[in-house]
């Protein structure tokens, strides 16, 4: 069945009824792989057709990638017929655990591939290899290996590595919600500062000179003397007339005034 789809231009993704597709037992399914593992042909279609939720499930992730899903699907499908020859029935894994890292690499490496920003084959490698090499540390350590972990078992020195998985890492846009709310959503954009923004920091000040004038006399004194003039609590409380305790209070109650009126 699979081999048949790969043999059209076109898969259509939209026709194929996810709820349809056989589901099968861990032990059918480990049983099924053991069968296409030691040459049965069909049993290796019917474990590759089976499995065809995982390729469905990656591919959705690169939605508005600007790639058909057709596309997408039929390269998600060779990532799965790579994950079947590769995997070792003799390691405690789950199949799927294996198999979903690889139809992303092979959906990666494909938008990779035909994108305008070109990365070296080598360091495509060398990340793919870091990718599985995290894999495999995961499962034998059940937590998420370090850089110089991951490292160690390549052979490597942890900035190659390093520098490998941000090269072939997703790129992500200003505009891509952080935060969604039903009155209000976060962009990336909106997290990131200029420290050059003049704008931004006029905006500050008139907020917190604002803020400030809005404090008594009294809390207005104590702030310019310990953040403007910079002098210690002790030295406040001289210049004042009251206990340095008193100052502390002050200060902690007017600093919460004017949070309060910046904000609002």
């Amino acid at each position: 069945m699979v081999r048949r789809w790969f043999n059209l231009q076109k898969v259509e993704i939209t026709s194929i009824d996810t709820s349809r597709l056989p589901k099968l037992k861990p032990d059918e399914m480990k049983e099924l792989l053991k069968q296409a593992k030691e040459g049965d042909e069909q049993a290796r279609e019917r474990f590759i057709y089976c499995n065809l939720r995982l390729v469905l499930s990656v591919v959705q992730r690169f939605a508005g990638r600007g790639e058909l899903a057709d596309d997408l699907f039929q390269v998600g499908c060779v990532g799965l017929i790579k994950s079947v020859d590769g995997f070792d029935l003799s390691q405690d894994v789950r199949f799927s655990t294996y198999a979903v890292p690889m139809i992303a690499g092979e959906i990666r490496r494909h938008l990779r591939d035909y994108s305008a920003v070109r990365v070296p084959r080598s360091m495509r490698d060398t990340a793919y290899r870091a990718m599985q090499a995290k894999l495999m540390l995961t499962e034998k350590l059940s937590r998420e290996p370090t850089v110089g972990e991951i490292a160690k078992m390549l052979g490597m020195q942890e900035p190659d590595v390093v520098f490998a998985l941000d090269a072939i890492s997703d790129p992500v846009s200003i505009y891509d919600p952080v935060f969604q709310s039903d009155d209000d959503t976060l962009c990336v954009l909106d997290q990131i500062c200029d420290p050059k923004d003049n704008e931004s920091r006029r905006v500050d000040s008139i907020a917190l000179k604002d803020g400030i004038s809005k404090l008594s006399e009294r809390d207005q004194k104590i702030l310019k003397l310990r953040y403007f003039a910079c002098k210690t609590q002790v030295e406040v409380s001289r210049e004042i007339g009251i206990s340095q305790a008193q100052v502390s209070r002050l200060e902690k109650s007017a600093l919460k005034k004017l949070e309060s009126y910046v904000r609002s």
